[in-house]
């Protein structure tokens, strides 16, 4: 074999062989962001809420009521807040946009009991993010099929958009949601007609929210109290990411002498 067509081949092989490299390396597929869930995370020896940014463990919630809020009504209840002596709080997420894999290793070591109210359209095929989280304690709940500002729309549409998540929900975690938060936090008694219709037991709203760096308040004291529902804010692309978020929040929470608790323990 000449020394030209030799050197071709070599040069082709090469080239062939960097290409398989790129097509399995998580950090060229996934992106520096995506490809943080595929590094070892709470190194050996670490408490686990050091590592995710806490200066303490935070503390186990109280044992739940044993009757938690009974409805006799026939629309169910629009909440923002949970009358509790408790000194809990509950953290919700809306829409599934973000799917961190290492906020599921958040969830699992710091044994958060979080809520995932998800949105078809936003989700897509990531449904298996949110079947891990489910399985390390989270709970999933509806946020319609596609988002819409839900006031003004006919009874027709609105039963389609919650009893159709509904449905999408169970097919894929196997339980039906009780609890639906409409897009925007915006609702008017024909939404309450379909969410009851679709075998929603309670509209939650919030009454604070966590953004990039503070803490919003809807109504009431600015300070966090008992039975606060939070929202931590969907994605924000040149925000800090979804752990970082938490982690901010649970440093206030701990600050605030509270801790987390299961929202379907007390609704």
């Amino acid at each position: 074999m000449s020394r030209p067509r030799a050197a071709a081949l070599l040069t082709a092989a090469a080239l062939l062989l960097a290409s398989c490299a790129q097509s399995v390396d998580p950090i060229e597929r996934l992106g520096k962001k995506a490809a943080d869930g595929v590094r070892p995370h709470s190194p050996a020896g670490e408490q686990p809420y050091r590592h995710w940014g806490l200066t303490a463990p935070l503390p186990a919630a109280p044992h739940p009521p044993s009757h938690p809020l009974s409805v006799h009504a026939t629309l169910p209840p629009v909440v923002d807040h949970v009358a509790t002596t408790d000194r809990v709080v509950f953290l919700t997420y809306d829409d599934g946009a973000e799917k961190d894999p290492r906020f599921v290793d958040m969830v699992r070591e710091l044994r958060l009991p979080v809520s995932m109210f998800l949105t078809d359209s936003v989700v897509g095929p990531g449904y298996g993010h949110f079947a891990r989280l489910q399985s390390v304690g989270a709970s999933v709940q509806n946020h319609t099929l596609d988002h819409p500002a839900m006031p003004g729309l006919p009874y027709a549409g609105q039963r389609a958009e919650i009893c159709g998540q509904q449905e999408k929900l169970k097919s894929r975690f196997g339980i039906r949601p009780r609890f639906f938060r409409p897009p925007y936090g915006t609702y008017d008694t024909t939404t309450l007609r379909a969410a009851a219709d679709c075998g929603v037991t309670a509209v939650v709203l919030w009454r604070a929210a966590m953004t990039a760096d503070s803490i919003e308040y809807r109504n009431g004291e600015k300070q966090l109290r008992p039975g606060d529902i939070i929202l931590v804010g969907p994605d924000e692309a040149l925000g800090p990411t979804l752990r970082e978020r938490t982690a901010r929040l649970l440093r206030r929470v701990q600050a605030s002498g509270l801790t987390v608790g299961r929202l379907e323990d007390y609704l």
